[in-house]
């Protein structure tokens, strides 16, 4: 057992977070922590890494056991370089290197045994400790963070709040400690770093805890799950889609064993009150009392069912054409990219791409609240938008609950107001709470209260999910698959667009592609297909000139045997390309920056060869 906790208990004054709570980390089990925003995830991770304690607890740990926690990697200095401040990590290594080469010096006169025995065991550990690749895993790990490679010489100081955050996670990582704990890792991370972190945490070599609202991210790392609920936790072994089965499995076992344990204690007290007051009866009926008492009476787990229930309603249907882009250029002070995309009514378009590519800006650019820099863009006949910002969602006014809504439709009388803000749980005296003390999960909701009563025919949803818990995406997520309206939302929430999305525009290298498939529908072009980018780049003219002239020679049966042959070698290269992505978990490659460039290098051959597979086999199917 690396580390336990038995009895824990935790209370802020009256309100008890958790009590008598168990939990235990096996080997290298990789855990997720889950549960609704305020149950007391965080409180439980600050409590185990020590930047708060439990009111009580039994806690048993390996010697020397080191428990990593994102807020407690505190930047050093402002006027450091980002790769002085992460070298900081790797000076046990370079003590090591100086012992090292004292020890060549030594062994250049001292031959003796133990010499070569103390440079062997040094060498051995400075091995173990990545001695030979730790700047190749720096640099991976801090480009995959989205930061160019030249910004490890900026000064700290000249980075933005977020990105600091975003340098203290990637020191986080290259300190490997024995437990890694992480609050909310995929949050603000683009779909490409979220994938290359998800293999991170699952070749990690050591102990993860992770509290995490990204579904697909749990699924895709966790072994095991712990719900916390009402103050208590419960173990399930498997990933987040087995813990959500066997939950619902607990609860019915435990709701029916329950239904039959009523129906014994009725049977029971039935023939108590039968035959107490008989004489020749009282024995037998006194025996049934005792039997009562000593019988452990089965209890059904509490589970929070409550969640927000929504209906979206356009006030006029619109026209068929909803948004028309041609060549609209989007960007501040230059443009980031061009759009043109067409969305007819009943869409729901997922804008994904990396941070920093437009996305934001683009639906801004639609909302108006910044100008186009080119191109025209073009709503259609009685199209009203409904727009949805995470920054906007945030807002202060110092107004209650009530006033917020009220005061922005002032038609409505107060019944109606507030059977509107039930919807979104806020009820009794919640609506009467100051905006100013919700919290951003709250804020969120009321949001979706207000964007409610727009009645738009149009959503513009700009990263919707952040800072909702799995219930409340879920809800969101039924609300918006039940709305008859046109939706395009920007976001990085795999799960949520695979639930939502029946088309994608993707932002990426300085394009805007229009994509018409579902998320596992691009997931599977993805494998299979190359990059249009890197085909065009570069496109093999020679070989194109006895590829037309095949066509034009083959008979029909040779070109069917032809067809197939490049069926089979387009299976293979598809093959060889999973192998080659799987590749980029393995430690030998993510902890290599050199290698990591090789491989992307070699995957990017294997994509330009299957585009001139396809194109061959495009080709020839044009003439069978």
């Amino acid at each position: 057992m690396l580390y336990s906790i038995s009895k824990a208990s935790k209370a802020y004054g009256a309100d008890e977070i958790f009590q008598d709570v168990n939990f235990e980390i096996k080997g290298t089990e990789k855990i997720a922590i889950v549960g609704r925003n305020g149950c007391g995830k965080t409180t439980f991770l600050r409590c185990m890494c020590g930047e708060e304690s439990f009111d009580h607890a039994n806690i048993a740990k390996q010697n020397g056991t080191e428990i990593g926690y994102l807020a407690q990697k505190v930047l050093s200095h402002d006027d450091w370089t980002v790769e002085q401040e992460l070298m900081t990590i790797y000076e046990p290594i370079f003590a090591l290197q100086k012992k090292i080469n004292e020890l060549e010096d030594k062994m250049a006169n001292d031959y003796s045994e133990k010499v070569m025995n103390q440079y062997g065991e040094a060498q051995e550990k400075f091995e173990a400790m990545n001695g030979y690749h730790w700047e190749s895993e720096m640099k991976t790990v801090f480009t995959r963070f989205g930061f160019p490679i030249e910004q490890l010489s900026k000064k700290i100081g000249e980075f933005s709040g977020g990105q600091k955050t975003r340098i203290a996670f990637v020191k986080l990582l290259l300190s490997k400690p024995d437990i890694l704990l992480l609050d909310e890792p995929t949050n603000h991370l683009d779909i490409d770093a979220i994938e290359w972190l998800e293999g991170y945490v699952k070749s990690y070599p050591k102990a993860v805890v992770v509290v995490s609202h990204d579904r697909m991210f749990l699924d895709h790392t966790v072994d095991c799950v712990y719900n916390m609920e009402y103050g208590k936790m419960t173990r399930y072994p498997g990933n987040y889609s087995n813990f959500v089965v066997e939950r619902e499995n607990d609860l019915e076992r435990q709701q029916d064993a329950y239904n039959r344990q009523q129906k014994d204690v009725e049977r029971l007290q039935a023939l108590i009150e039968k035959f107490r007051y008989k004489r020749s009866k009282a024995a037998f009926a006194q025996s049934k009392i005792k039997y009562l008492d000593r019988m452990e009476m089965v209890t059904v787990d509490k589970s929070d069912t409550r969640n927000f229930h929504a209906h979206f309603t356009p006030n006029v249907k619109g026209g068929e054409k909803v948004l028309e882009t041609d060549h609209l250029a989007i960007g501040y002070d230059h443009v980031l990219t061009e759009v043109t995309m067409k969305m007819r009514r009943g869409d729901r378009i997922a804008v994904i791409g990396p941070n920093g590519t437009g996305k934001s800006t683009f639906v801004k650019t639609l909302m108006e609240l910044i100008p186009s820099l080119g191109g025209s863009f073009l709503f259609g006949h009685q199209i009203e938008k409904g727009y949805f910002d995470q920054q906007l969602a945030q807002f202060s006014s110092g107004k209650t609950v009530l006033e917020e809504v009220w005061d922005d439709y002032p038609e409505l009388d107060r019944t109606a107001v507030r059977s509107v803000l039930g919807q979104f749980l806020f009820s009794a005296d919640d609506v009467f709470k100051s905006v100013d003390v919700l919290s951003g999960g709250e804020k969120v909701r009321l949001s979706f209260a207000k964007l409610l009563l727009q009645h738009s025919n149009l959503l513009i949803l700009d990263e919707p999910t952040n800072h909702l818990d799995i219930p409340g995406k879920e809800a969101l997520e039924q609300a918006l698959k039940g709305f008859s309206g046109t939706i395009l939302f920007v976001s990085h929430d795999r799960y949520f667009i695979q639930q939502l999305a029946t088309g994608l525009l993707k932002f990426e290298n300085g394009k805007a592609e229009f994509i018409e498939a579902n998320w596992n529908e691009y997931e599977e072009q993805e494998t299979s297909k190359a990059s249009m980018v890197m085909a065009s780049e570069k496109k093999q003219p020679a070989e194109e000139a006895p590829a037309q002239e095949t066509r034009r020679q083959l008979s029909p049966e040779a070109k069917a045997r032809e067809i197939k042959k490049l069926e089979e070698k387009i299976t293979d290269k598809e093959g060889e390309l999973e192998d080659l992505r799987d590749l980029r978990y393995e430690p030998e490659y993510y902890q290599d920056y050199q290698k990591m460039n090789v491989l992307d290098g070699d995957i990017d051959d294997v994509h330009n060869e299957l585009a001139h597979l396809y194109q061959k086999w495009d080709e020839l199917n044009e003439d069978a």
